[in-house]
């Protein structure tokens, strides 16, 4: 009994082991859900709208005086002057003294030319006398015919009065010498950089210093092959200018805009960039007769271009165009979206601009990013805002798409 025991005791825990086991094996049986209704998904749109549209082409260029020469002497000296408008960065008017050359040689030309018109006036008149009595002479002797220069002294008038005219040249060329040795300023201007000092000896060819024109300036702007086409710029000299506005290149926080005119184009494409460049004049380029803060020469500046206008062009929200830029469009009654594929013409910052007949007024885009579905799908839509007229001042900064 006692080892039957020992037998029958492991044979019921294995038993209960293996019963225990299956139950833990054996697979559940979840309850089937009921299938569930697919969701359409959700996105926002906005209204396409058919309208004309003129773009505008950001360039730069550097300003450049119009007008800049080396100041120079007409005649030699010594300097014994410099005013004050001939210091570096001074203004000037046209007319202003801006050095004094030492005045004694001239004065004494002058003396001398005037002593030579004095004699040679003297000897005119006494010349002129003769001639007078010869003709009398000629006449008290009672001949009928006309006398001969030689009997009347004609060709020594004539000598003297040579004499005259040459001494009255002479004068006047000392007197312009002296007038010459005040340096005036030939224009409205400014000094660049004065390059003499006050007791130097100048000759006609030593440059005094360099000055410029400040009634206005001009800034050399280039334009790309691809984007003259789209510009209305002036290639002849009866072509009306093309207005712009210049911001400052250095300082983006600046927001002065200056205003300028496009007034003629280069005849020739750059060798090396093949840009044309447009010259732009800017009046009061120094702002003395207006509010304007100051453009300096050398100052880099941004230009804005207005374009030609595109007729029947669609905006599109860079935000709505995909991958392969593919756009997609809802149709109002089926509720469905369809992709297309657009070639943009222009593109700005924050637009794409396209021609498409096959999109109509009030065609409805989707702007919300959303994965791959197949076309024809339903959607559920809601409107976007309208966008705001702050967004489209980012479209000044435009860019020429390859065809």
């Amino acid at each position: 009994m006692q080892s039957l025991r020992f037998i029958i005791i492991p044979v019921i825990i294995l038993g209960l082991g293996y019963l225990i086991y299956s139950q833990i094996k054996q697979p559940t049986t979840k309850p089937k859900k009921p299938p569930g209704i697919r969701k359409a998904p959700k996105t926002k749109v906005i209204e396409l709208h058919v309208e004309n549209y003129t773009s505008s082409i950001e360039s730069n260029g550097i300003i450049n005086a119009h007008n800049e020469v080396n100041l120079t002497s007409q005649v030699p000296g010594r300097i014994v002057k410099i005013h004050p408008q001939f210091e570096d960065g001074a203004f000037f008017t046209k007319g202003t003294i801006l050095l004094e050359l030492e005045e004694a040689d001239f004065l004494t030309s002058v003396a001398s030319a005037e002593a030579m018109l004095a004699q040679a006036s003297a000897s005119h008149a006494q010349e002129k006398a003769r001639s007078e009595q010869a003709r009398l002479n000629w006449e008290d002797l009672g001949y009928d015919e006309e006398p001969n220069e030689l009997v009347i002294r004609l060709t020594q008038l004539r000598e003297s009065e040579a004499r005259v005219n040459s001494a009255s040249t002479q004068l006047a060329q000392a007197e312009r010498n002296f007038n010459r040795s005040k340096i005036k300023a030939p224009f409205d201007g400014r000094v660049r950089k004065r390059l003499v000092g006050v007791s130097q000896a100048v000759s006609g060819s030593t440059p005094l210093g360099n000055i410029f024109a400040v009634d206005y300036a001009e800034v050399r702007i280039p334009i790309s092959a691809k984007e003259m086409p789209h510009l209305n710029l002036p290639e002849n000299p009866d072509d009306p200018s093309v207005d712009i506005t210049l911001y400052d290149a250095l300082d983006e926080k600046n927001q002065t805009i200056w205003p300028a005119k496009i007034i003629r184009t280069e005849g020739t494409l750059d060798e090396s960039s093949l840009e044309l460049f447009a010259i732009a004049k800017i009046s009061d380029p120094f702002g003395r007769n207006s509010t304007l803060p100051p453009l300096r020469i050398g100052q880099p500046v941004n230009a804005k271009i207005p374009g030609k206008i595109l007729e029947k062009v669609i905006k599109i929200p860079r935000g709505a165009v995909r991958q392969l830029r593919r756009i997609y469009i809802i149709d109002r009654e089926k509720l469905t979206m369809h992709g297309i594929s657009v070639e943009p013409i222009r593109e700005t910052q924050s637009h794409i601009i396209i021609q498409d007949d096959s999109i109509k007024e009030g065609t409805l885009l989707s702007t919300t990013p959303m994965p791959w579905i197949p076309d024809g799908s339903k959607v559920e839509i809601t409107f976007e805002e309208t966008l705001k007229e702050s967004d489209d001042a980012e479209d000044g900064k435009t860019t020429l798409i390859s065809p």
